[in-house]
């Protein structure tokens, strides 16, 4: 094949392919955001009835990232500009339905990250946050999961499953039920034992101690703290 012919037969199958990606995964993150408005808007008023100290608040940073903030915690939503595709020693690789279009395995990603509300309020940029899970949604709107706990397992019937607000609530809610029982715990003594002088100077105003729910822990040990 002469390398004109080939450059064009690439921007066919694979230019165009992504496009097709871009276009799906701007659409998805718009439905996303209302979809985050509107869950926010009904934990608001419930959560306000049970204790009014107890904040919902949905924020739209910009084309690409929203927040939701529920108490204590903030999820970030946040969606890739460009487009991926599985490594070849994905498991995604061993159905038909990737096996026989390749072009299946293209996706856009959009990751969920999840941060202490307290880390945005004092501005600790120290701090850390743990992707929880990211959503995979490819030209033709099926979609995967890769996460932790629940949202590991739910949501990976790639071949046939088709992205809609539906399923967008659902992952939503299990990204909400694992960011609250993801507990935040005593980091080990040893990793807290050394401090700076300007650390500490400037503690007054901004904390900038390294703070994190899993701050020197594994993600193994979720299985074990959380029931």
């Amino acid at each position: 094949m002469a390398p004109e012919e080939l450059i064009v037969k690439l921007l066919k199958e694979k230019t165009s392919l992504q496009l097709d990606v871009r276009k799906n995964m701007a659409d998805t993150f718009v439905m996303m955001k209302e979809t985050l408005f509107e869950i926010a808007k009904g934990l608001s008023q419930k959560a306000s009835s049970l204790d009014k100290r107890i904040n919902v608040v949905y924020k739209e940073k910009n084309e690409f990232e929203a927040t939701l903030t529920i108490a204590e915690d903030v999820l970030v939503f946040y969606m890739q500009s460009n487009v991926f595709v599985f490594d070849q020693s994905h498991q995604v690789w061993q159905n038909s339905y990737v096996k026989n279009n390749e072009g299946n395995a293209y996706c856009g990603i959009i990751n969920i990250y999840n941060f202490l509300s307290d880390s945005f309020t004092f501005n600790r940029t120290n701090d850390s946050g743990y992707l929880i899970a990211r959503i995979f949604v490819n030209h033709e709107m099926h979609y995967m999961v890769e996460g932790k706990r629940q949202l590991g397992f739910l949501y990976n019937d790639f071949p046939n499953a088709v992205l809609d607000k539906k399923a967008l609530i659902e992952i939503i809610n299990s990204a909400i039920i694992y960011t609250l029982a993801f507990n935040l715990f005593v980091p080990p003594f040893d990793n807290m034992k050394e401090v700076s002088v300007s650390a500490m100077e400037e503690e007054s105003n901004r904390m900038q101690i390294q703070t994190g729910k899993r701050l020197g822990f594994r993600f193994s040990a979720d299985n074990d703290q959380i029931k």
